[in-house]
């Protein structure tokens, strides 16, 4: 009896590398396109919905501190318009018992105490001072830290002693205080009492970010990349701003978010002390100043300016959480 040839396994035939990643007939062939690592933060995002979520609170609030002549002029009054026929000084000053404020068609979040005036208009101004002043703040603060940051973390030696020893010392003043003692004998106008609240919040908020750039310049000096750039010539400007500045840009852009809405309690805090934006100008702290004395018989004053910097920060806390998942590279979300 005869028997075929016996094949084994190592005889058949194995498709190529070739083969088993060709495409098949009729299909176009796909490119592969490598990304960025800002494409690839910006997909991580997307895909967190909560710090979406607060991003688009924040666009909201933006928008409404930047059209709030327009929207007031649609949903509200003039800001310092009084309406003395919606309080009874009898009860002093507030509205009638269970009208929550004096909410009304007329008036969608009531009206201040004593004054009368729409607290609606006082609410989406108040937006527009609270967030020039924190946005303005944190501007400041950053620019002040990544420069003295970066420059203490790569010359080292003296430079570094220097800076940090100032950081130190910025850092162990009672801010607060010291703040109510400034801004108290400063020339009393809005401008100059802006620029002041302004010039303090920033003040003392540089040395956090300084902290965090010297720590990374730190580390970083000592990469390939800034030898490679010594190597060719470069001086100490172009190393410290056009390459050691673009690896600082994530932390910069967290810490940045995070501060923010610290800036806004800062702002707040100062303004319910009575040192911060000198009225008529609207302010959140303020009112929730003004609130002190008719919480008791009527919470509304103290709820509307309370949640609106509660939603505010909390939307700039989300969001800043969210970038510095998306940013990064060993987190698991």
């Amino acid at each position: 009896m005869t028997m075929g040839p016996v094949t084994s396994k190592s005889d058949e035939q194995v498709p190529s590398v070739e083969e088993a990643t060709s495409t098949p007939p009729g299909v176009p062939a796909k490119a592969i396109e490598g990304r960025s690592l800002g494409q690839i933060a910006w997909t991580r995002l997307k895909r967190d919905k909560v710090a979406l979520t607060g991003a688009s609170v924040i666009v909201f609030l933006v928008l409404v501190a930047i059209f709030a002549p327009l929207i007031n002029k649609v949903w509200g009054h003039p800001i310092n318009e009084f309406h003395q026929d919606k309080i009874n000084p009898s009860l002093g000053g507030i509205p009638e018992p269970g009208t929550w404020g004096g909410i009304s068609k007329d008036f969608l979040l009531g009206v201040q105490p004593v004054t009368g005036r729409d607290m609606f208009s006082q609410i989406i101004y108040g937006a527009r001072v609270s967030l020039l002043v924190a946005l303005s703040a944190t501007v400041v603060a950053v620019i002040l830290g990544v420069v003295l940051g970066i420059t203490a973390g790569y010359f080292g030696g003296f430079v570094d002693s220097a800076v940090s020893r100032l950081m130190d010392l910025i850092l162990a003043f009672p801010y607060l205080l010291f703040s109510i003692a400034l801004i108290s004998v400063v020339p009393v106008t809005t401008a100059w009492r802006i620029g002041v609240v302004v010039g303090v919040i920033s003040f003392f908020s540089w040395p956090y970010i300084g902290r965090i750039v010297r720590g990374q310049t730190l580390s970083l000096r000592e990469r390939e990349f800034v030898e490679a750039a010594r190597s060719v010539g470069a001086g100490p400007t172009r190393i410290l701003f056009r390459e050691l500045l673009p690896n600082l840009v994530a932390p910069i852009l967290v810490y940045s978010t995070l501060v923010i809405p610290t800036n806004i309690v800062f702002e707040a805090s100062l303004s319910f002390l009575g040192v911060g934006v000198l009225p008529p100008t609207p302010s959140w702290g303020r009112l929730l100043s003004d609130a002190v004395n008719y919480y008791t018989y009527d919470p509304v004053y103290m709820f509307v300016p309370g949640l609106a910097i509660f939603i505010m920060v909390l939307a700039f806390n989300l969001f800043g959480d969210g970038l510095r998942d998306a940013l990064d590279p060993k987190a698991n979300r």
